[in-house]
């Protein structure tokens, strides 16, 4: 099995190489990941300047220890986590089984997979028509690894052994803690908005500076069977997503309210 694994945390993240360790139990895994933090860059990619890549030392943590099955190498890049999956597939790396972003220090739940650079970096094996699978660790302070990257493992390996027929696309967040304490595993839906942001303001004009931060809790949508109440009961949520952002349902309502309008704009040429 050939995995591509990125992150937005970047190459030195632990998550990157618990991430690594777990997956390369179920084949090769090719490590590209951004040289810096990335966290809420989203899908966004470099269009107008050069993004430069090179090899990169695999973490000590795999070149010691347990036998594996696959093999482990690393490409560093000066770029975003979506320029990451991108130059994977299209260059440095080229078709893979499984396309996998993360361990990532900190949930993405709900609304948050918008601006989520784990998330929005998957997104590009996704539209290649790669099984993708975002996974996060509910803390960003003393994250406990070890249950995602068990599953991560598991995971792989189900995946191994009967790949998937369609391409599919998995946002999972896991529990910050040892695998007895947490309450069991749930497929869920993605609930609405958990953060808010707050902007702090420095200095005076005309050089005031602004600080945006992503650290205002919002109660969301926890109803049950959502990933935030999944995440509040302790559960590991496995959240089917597609990226498709069209809503249908309020095409006649948007029709009734724009009704002459195309007629009106088309008759001003005369």
């Amino acid at each position: 099995m050939k995995i591509l694994l990125i992150n937005d945390d970047g190459i030195h993240a632990p998550g990157l190489w618990a991430a690594a360790g777990a997956l390369r139990h179920a084949g090769d895994v090719f490590v590209v990941a951004p040289d810096r933090e990335q966290s809420g860059v989203g899908s966004s990619l470099t269009l107008r300047a050069p993004v430069r890549a090179r090899t990169a030392t695999v973490d000590s943590v795999l070149t010691a220890g347990e036998e594996a099955t696959g093999q482990v190498t690393a490409h560093v890049v000066e770029g975003t986590p979506g320029d990451c999956c991108v130059l994977a597939l299209e260059r440095l790396v080229g078709s893979v089984d499984l396309v996998v972003s993360g361990i990532n220090s900190g949930s993405n739940l709900g609304w948050d997979v918008m601006v989520s650079g784990t998330v929005g970096g998957a997104v590009q094996g996704f539209v290649r028509g790669f099984p993708t699978i975002a996974i996060s660790v509910g803390s960003v302070r003393d994250p406990k690894f070890e249950g995602a990257a068990q599953l991560l493992q598991l995971i792989a390996q189900r995946f191994a052994d009967n790949p998937p027929t369609n391409s599919l696309f998995l946002n999972i967040n896991v529990p910050s803690l040892p695998l007895n304490q947490i309450s069991g595993v749930q497929v869920t839906t993605l609930g609405g908005r958990s953060y808010g942001e707050s902007v702090r303001e420095e200095g005076v004009a005309p050089n005031k500076r602004y600080t945006i931060a992503r650290d205002r809790a919002i109660s969301g949508d926890a109803q049950e069977g959502t990933d935030i109440w999944a995440s509040k009961n302790n559960r590991i949520s496995i959240t089917p997503l597609h990226i498709g952002l069209g809503h249908s349902e309020q095409v006649p309502e948007i029709e009734r309210l724009l009704s002459g309008l195309p007629d009106q704009l088309l008759s001003s040429r005369d």
